[in-house]
């Protein structure tokens, strides 16, 4: 089973600072259709203005997984951490008994793009956790494990039961993922042109596969993708 997510069909908002596509259900935009896939609860394609940025807010039960795609985002929370974190570089935040942070674009001329990300935890009013990996240098054509349940392959560990891969992939470069019997995978193009089962994707567009024994991908040009891999 295929279901297809376009990027032109995803909520927008347009608040001059920010410019943001939400993948699923998220603060003003709401669709019933959309409020998620399986523990996967957020995936919010954000540009932040020069100097602009989201004040001290807070969070609670939820893992919070930030991607930087360009540029740079300064961030401080409330258990201490004070750090700008850069181009191919991902945060983590597990929420749960709560933490406020604040996020900024320190640059005074050039915007920040990321994707944040937030996942359902499987346990709840856990004592908050940051982290973080950089993937600046990550080898194209291969998958790289930010972040997992038992926090294999030395990637971040996190309160469920899914993956999250990244990979970049070239003109022509091919991928494959195995999906075992029971699970769901989410596949999101954050940047570039694929193939992938038999469907052409664009940046923004994503892809949930079921029932099916693998995800086979091919770059049309250089990409940057992510794959969830869910209970």
């Amino acid at each position: 089973m295929k279901t297809i997510r376009r990027a032109n069909e995803r909520g927008h908002a347009n608040h001059g600072w920010l410019e943001t596509y939400h993948t699923f259900s998220f603060a003003r935009y709401y669709d019933p259709q959309w409020m998620g896939y399986r523990s996967l609860r957020v995936i919010n394609d954000d540009k932040v203005a020069p100097g602009k940025g989201f004040g001290t807010h807070p969070h609670e039960n939820m893992e919070i997984i930030t991607y930087i795609l360009e540029g740079e985002l300064e961030h401080k929370d409330s258990m201490g951490n004070g750090r700008i974190i850069r181009t191919g570089e991902v945060q983590y935040m597990a929420a749960g008994t709560g933490v406020q942070h604040s996020e900024f674009n320190p640059s005074s001329n050039k915007p920040v793009h990321l994707l944040q990300i937030w996942i359902q935890p499987d346990e709840q009013n856990v004592t908050p956790r940051y982290a973080e990996q950089s993937f600046a240098d990550a080898e194209a054509n291969i998958w790289h494990l930010i972040a997992s349940k038992e926090g294999r392959e030395n990637s971040i560990s996190i309160h469920q039961d899914a993956d999250l891969w990244m990979a970049h992939l070239d003109p022509g470069g091919q991928l494959k993922h195995g999906i075992a019997s029971g699970r769901g995978t989410w596949l999101h193009l954050a940047m570039g042109s694929i193939e992938a089962n038999g469907e052409t994707l664009a940046s923004g567009d994503a892809l949930a596969i079921e029932d099916t024994e693998s995800i086979e991908i091919k770059g049309n040009e250089r990409s940057t993708l992510l794959l969830f891999n869910l209970a």
